[in-house]
């Protein structure tokens, strides 16, 4: 297992993205097969302390061929590395991602494609109140590495929701995440993995509240066994 980045790694991207044909890559796939297994040896070992401070039961690891048959680009390889990891369910909501890809690699935590009975939940809970939920995000040590609430939203309002509400700015997103872009130096740096790990331990407030949300009713009784 390792536990840093591999430094070839930004180099190969370099060259995918300046070659992305399917006989380059054939003629340098023991090169890829190679990265991508200390790249999954990384991931696993950050994998492995998320559950040292949290509860995470899957690790997805995305393959780099790109799904081209609704897409106008038809470059057939990704140009990025990325990798989920998913908090254990019912109960623990929300996950972690890492991106790794030349100049814009980012960490990445929270809710990016919530289903559309869990949308309306956390919709209705910051319409009823909003408070705790600013609290932690506004939070000066939380805000300091994880900045500003991401997210795509309505124009105005949801169905069924006032557009002058005062907590409209959050009910209106369809998204709740946010994420830290990082250097190549720092992506290839010995610290990189205890970094991830930091940043992601400062997200427990935020997923442990959505969480709390996503598993009780407006009532606050339990959804779940």
């Amino acid at each position: 297992m390792t536990k840093t980045i591999p430094p070839t790694t930004f180099d190969f991207l370099n060259r995918l993205k300046n070659n992305n044909n399917r006989d380059w890559f054939n003629n340098h796939k023991p090169e890829f097969k190679q990265l991508e297994k200390e790249l999954k040896s990384f991931f696993t070992e950050v994998f492995n302390g998320l559950n040292e401070i949290d509860k995470v039961d899957k690790m997805k690891m995305f393959r780099i061929y790109r799904d081209v048959r609704f897409s106008h680009d038809k470059t057939p390889y990704k140009t990025h590395f990325g990798c989920s990891f998913h908090r254990l369910k019912p109960r623990l909501r929300g996950g972690y991602y890492i991106h790794i890809t030349p100049n814009e690699s980012f960490l990445a935590t929270g809710f990016w494609n919530p289903n559309k009975q869990d949308l309306q939940r956390i919709r209705e809970e910051f319409e009823s109140d909003a408070g705790a939920f600013r609290k932690i995000i506004n939070d000066s040590e939380f805000k300091k590495i994880w900045g500003a609430l991401k997210g795509e939203e309505v124009k105005t309002a949801p169905k069924g929701f006032n557009r002058i509400h005062k907590n409209i700015d959050l009910i209106k997103k369809k998204q709740y995440f946010f994420t830290k872009k990082y250097s190549e130096e720092e992506v290839l740096s010995e610290g990189f993995f205890e970094e991830t790990l930091t940043a992601f331990s400062a997200t427990r407030p935020y997923l442990n509240y959505m969480s709390e949300i996503l598993t009780k009713d407006l009532n606050g009784m339990p959804l779940y066994e």
